[in-house]
């Protein structure tokens, strides 16, 4: 089909950047003691209803040098998306300002530019669309981008860039000052390789860097990018801090990143904001004077000191003063001792005997020979087991995700390869029956980025928790008394965290001050926690919430934490976490690895101890967490997000190299063993 296009000739675009020398404004954005809310605030309001956040802020953005001569290059850093996202949505125009007069733009009134022009905001997840250009260019379905058939929707990198991605659009000729931007915009990111690539094809880092062109070919005069090295291996975020670094020494566009403390803060970033997950500031200013005042009191630990603890240790170009106290702990953050062994493997789950993917001429899994019983074969030779916590780590572009594809049969070289399934083959042979796609959807559990681009939006919590047991998201599950209450606990014990509008204490938290196990059990408090439990428990009133909410209402890190439940919720013999964690908040991570080893016997990890549960102590656990009898498959770019059970590991080459994957056990928690993850797993990789 020919793409129909009709040329519309439109008027030279002003290059911005070059007239910055005759502007007389001091700041690009300026806000002066404001307070923002989501709805304009009314005399009906309550904190409840609609929360001011950000209260009494002062930030300013300035055109020129420092009094010193230096530029300022900022971020902003915090535990919670929803905090990161929210201050750069600030500064983006977005939210009510009261005062209306306390956020004003100097440069750009000069200018005659509007916020929605000058501003431009990069969003690295599902929701804003971490696949370049969204669903529509990347596919339908899950398993598009792995089928050999073209579409009229596949468009390259280069159709991307230039805005060529609908049929028959009416299209603009590009003005001179249009095309020297474009192709400097392709020599920043080193694009030149790609152009012609189909952008279902792209890799994680390129896809970060085309987003980024994409914005920049609009001569923005500031970008903000939201969570740029989320989801990226160590070597390939090394390569994205470059490339961002050169883009803010030119200072056109400026620069404001969202960091998470897990990212460390680039060493050429000279300013933060630290937020906490009640969007409160906690500290703004100088990079190097808020790390050497909070390190001046660290015996306090409030929580900037938590953050920046937390950030500096993955800096490597940390402010040049003592260290933090370490503090030997005894137990991983979802309670597992240093030296816990790994369970006995059972039978197989999954096996591949010399598999290979090839698109063309070109291999991107298997290429190279392993070394299998002292005989040297071509492929990737891999098994994984019941019992078995595994990971699969390399670098972005090495295949893990094909290999996840296969595992899961998303891929249709599935159907062709030597691959088993729970012992069986897709396709039938000779008095052996195949396995069917519905089949292996029932006994996995899968979480992935993919998996949040494509789910339904408008399934309420509930359903979408529910959708475990059902053949498609949007099919309703059959549901028993026992799966029914399994639900329910789930959803009690996250209720903090997939609920928006929750009051001051869930019904957990209740049962839980009615206990007090920390003081000891006595048989009134039994007595009283019994009767709380009899009263509340039964008539699921307190869940009446996840009938309501609807998944497009939740932040970022709720979808992603109900994406996880969802994976786990049925108990099935595989769980898959691709990324699974990646973008959840710090604290809900945490709870959450937890949840996953534990259920609902442990409350809390405290040092070497662990906090039973109200639940656990009443007799009233419905979900312990994996069992010996499931496997669980993991992929993660941040050590923070692998389970401290995982034992096991292969890491796949850089492609193209035709190395053999390497393989390796863990000691313990890899939380206990950090070192494991830059000496052992990423030991030729770099980290």
């Amino acid at each position: 089909m020919w793409r129909s296009r009709l040329v519309v000739r439109r008027p030279q675009c002003r290059l911005f950047h070059r007239a910055r020398a005759r502007c007389q404004a001091i700041s690009v954005i300026d806000i002066d003691d404001a307070t923002f809310f989501r709805q304009y605030p009314s005399a009906t309001d309550t904190p409840e209803t609609n929360p001011p956040f950000f209260e009494n802020l002062s930030f300013r953005l300035p055109t020129k040098l420092d009094d010193d001569g230096k530029p300022q290059y900022w971020a902003v850093l915090s535990p919670s998306s929803l905090a990161r996202t929210t201050f750069l949505q600030i500064l983006a125009a977005q939210h009510i300002c009261i005062p209306p007069t306390a956020r004003h733009y100097p440069l750009l009134s000069e200018l005659s530019i509007s916020e929605q022009h000058a501003i431009k905001y990069v969003g690295f997840d599902a929701e804003r669309g971490s696949t370049v250009g969204g669903a529509n260019v990347r596919g339908a379905y899950l398993s598009a981008r792995y089928e050999s058939r073209r579409e009229e929707t596949d468009y390259s990198l280069h159709d991307y860039l230039t805005g060529h991605t609908e049929l028959n659009a009416l299209e603009h000729e590009q003005t001179e000052a249009e095309k020297e931007k474009l192709s400097e915009v392709i020599d920043q990111l080193d694009l030149h390789k790609l152009l012609s690539m189909p952008v279902a094809n792209l890799s994680n880092g390129q896809t970060r860097r085309a987003r980024i062109a994409k914005s920049l070919v609009s001569f923005p005069e500031v970008l903000l990018l939201d969570g740029p090295f989320m989801g990226l291996d160590p070597n390939t975020a090394r390569v994205m801090g470059s490339v961002l670094r050169g883009l803010a020494e030119r200072q056109a566009p400026r620069l404001v990143l969202s960091l998470r403390p897990e990212d460390g803060v680039p060493d050429w970033v000279s300013h933060l904001v630290v937020a906490d997950e009640h969007l409160k500031v906690l500290a703004q200013g100088e990079k190097d004077k808020i790390f050497s005042d909070a390190r001046s009191q660290f015996f306090i630990m409030s929580p900037l000191q938590k953050i920046l603890q937390y950030s500096r240790s993955r800096t490597l170009s940390a402010v040049a003063q003592p260290a933090w106290p370490e503090r030997p702990w005894k137990l991983s953050i979802d309670g597992f001792k240093r030296d816990s062994p790994a369970l006995e493997p059972g039978e197989a789950v999954v096996e591949m005997q010399g598999v290979k993917v090839s698109y063309g001429d070109k291999t991107v899994l298997g290429g190279w020979k392993q070394d299998i019983d002292g005989e040297c074969r071509e492929g990737l030779w891999w098994s994984l087991h019941r019992g078995q916590r595994y990971g699969i780590f390399g670098p972005n572009g090495s295949g893990k995700t094909t290999m996840l594809s296969l595992v899961t049969s998303d891929h249709p070289q599935t159907y062709g390869l030597p691959i088993k399934l729970f012992g069986r083959s897709r396709l039938p042979g000779p008095g052996e029956p195949g396995i069917s796609v519905f089949d292996l959807q029932r006994r996995m559990g899968h979480s992935s980025p993919e998996v949040h681009s494509f789910f339904p939006k408008a399934l309420t919590v509930r359903r979408a928790l529910e959708s475990a047991w059902s053949d498609a998201p949007l099919a309703r599950a059959k549901l028993s008394a026992e799966t029914d209450r399994r639900v329910n606990a789930f959803l009690r014990w996250f209720a903090k965290e997939l609920n928006p509008n929750y009051g001051s204490k869930t019904f957990l938290e209740s049962l839980e001050d009615t206990l007090d196990v920390k003081r000891g059990l006595s048989a009134a408090r039994k007595a009283a926690a019994q009767k709380f439990y009899d009263e509340n428990f039964y008539d699921d009133s307190d869940l009446t919430w996840a009938d309501d909410v609807r998944f497009r209402e939740l932040s970022f890190s709720s979808q992603r934490l109900l994406l996880f439940l969802r994976a786990i919720v049925a108990s099935p013999d595989l769980v898959i976490l691709d990324e699974a964690l990646s973008g959840i908040d710090e604290r809900i991570r945490d709870k959450v690895l937890l949840f996953l080893s534990q259920g609902e016997e442990v409350a809390a990890v405290l040092g070497s101890f662990a906090q039973p549960s109200s639940l656990s102590v009443m007799g009233k656990v419905s979900f312990e967490g994996l069992t010996p009898d499931q496997a669980l498959l993991v992929i993660s770019h941040s050590k923070e997000d692998v389970p401290g059970c995982l034992r096991e590991w292969i890491c796949l080459p850089e492609p193209g190299e035709g190395r053999a994957p390497r393989t390796g056990k863990l000691p313990g928690p890899l939380s206990l063993h950090p070192q494991e993850w830059t000496e052992g797993i990423w030991a030729q990789q770099g980290s």
